[in-house]
């Protein structure tokens, strides 16, 4: 077994955390498998994983070659189709990292199509609503939302998704509507929301001729995430500030009511992201192209 096949055996292990699955994984022998470890282990001069009888976990020495040796093949397997007339075929394994509702929302319920295109690609579909290190992680591309802080990452603005004000029929029907900024400080209550890095509650925002301002509306509860952001005001304890599409759904069965259109906060970046590399991988080109296309019927004109 050469060095790139014993890449290859290690990072099935790695992923699946089981020498046994690796092994039915890539239709080997179980001893086949832990000799490729073991001679890696060997050449390398450390070792690359923790083995117990329940589970297979990384070293230290182990994460820092599984960032390396990802990237490895995936640069062979490019070079490899470099010259064949084949070298567009999309296959092999893309890691990608969106926010749960986008994951939720509109991946999951349109991947098929993309399966169907591509038959030959696996996708690892991960949902964090934080910042992490997609290097280290091993994250070949990722969606997010909002201002992005400055990086070395490679940034491909997709465009703005709208934003609206909504809240419950019971809540309107118990509070009235409001029709302005100004009715939002006479009884009526939002639903909080706290950022995860600060902690810190977002204020109620709107713009008026693309000046942006805020004004203070008190709130009962307050969540750190948006699914308990939507169940709260779905059970009429506040107005809230969203993305349409996140309630589109909620909106078409007249669970939800869109209130204050002239005063919406304003629309929210929308981005894919991914770490310098010289040349992108086939299996990237596809995905942020289909993605593209599945985002824009949500994206500002």
């Amino acid at each position: 077994m050469d060095k790139l096949d014993q890449y290859r055996v290690f990072i099935q292990v790695a992923e699946m955390g089981s020498f046994i699955k690796a092994a039915y994984a890539l239709q080997l022998p179980r001893a086949s498998v832990s000799a490729a470890i073991q001679q890696l282990e060997s050449d390398m001069g450390a070792r690359l994983l923790h083995r117990t009888t329940r589970q297979v976990r990384l070293t230290v020495d182990g994460v820092q070659l599984l960032e390396r040796v990802r990237q490895l093949l995936a640069d062979a397997e490019d070079i490899d189709k470099l010259f064949h007339t084949s070298q567009r075929k999309v296959s092999g394994r893309l890691n990608v990292d969106v926010p749960s509702r986008i994951a939720r929302r509109l991946i999951a319920p349109a991947l098929p199509s993309l399966l169907r295109r591509h038959p030959h690609l696996q996708l690892s579909l991960g949902s964090t609503d934080r910042a992490i290190d997609l290097v280290q992680e091993g994250i070949d591309c990722a969606v997010r939302v909002g201002t992005l802080l400055n990086s070395t990452l490679v940034v491909r603005p997709l465009g703005q998704i709208a934003m609206i004000n909504c809240a419950s029929p019971g809540y309107l029907q118990d509070h009235g509507v409001p029709m302005g900024p100004e009715d939002l400080t006479k009884g009526h209550w939002s639903v909080g929301y706290t950022l995860a890095s600060t902690g810190r509650e977002l204020p109620w925002e709107y713009l008026v001729s693309d000046s942006k301002h805020t004004v203070d509306v008190p709130s009962r509860v307050v969540v750190n995430n948006a699914e308990n952001y939507i169940a709260c005001c779905s059970s009429g304890m506040g107005l809230i500030q969203i993305p349409r599409f996140d309630v589109q759904h909620l909106l078409d069965r007249g669970l939800l009511v869109e209130v204050m259109p002239e005063f919406r906060a304003a629309p929210m970046q929308v981005s894919l992201i991914y770490p310098h590399r010289r040349q992108r991988s086939h299996r990237l080109n596809a995905f942020s192209e289909w993605f593209e296309v599945l985002m824009r019927p949500y994206l500002e004109p």
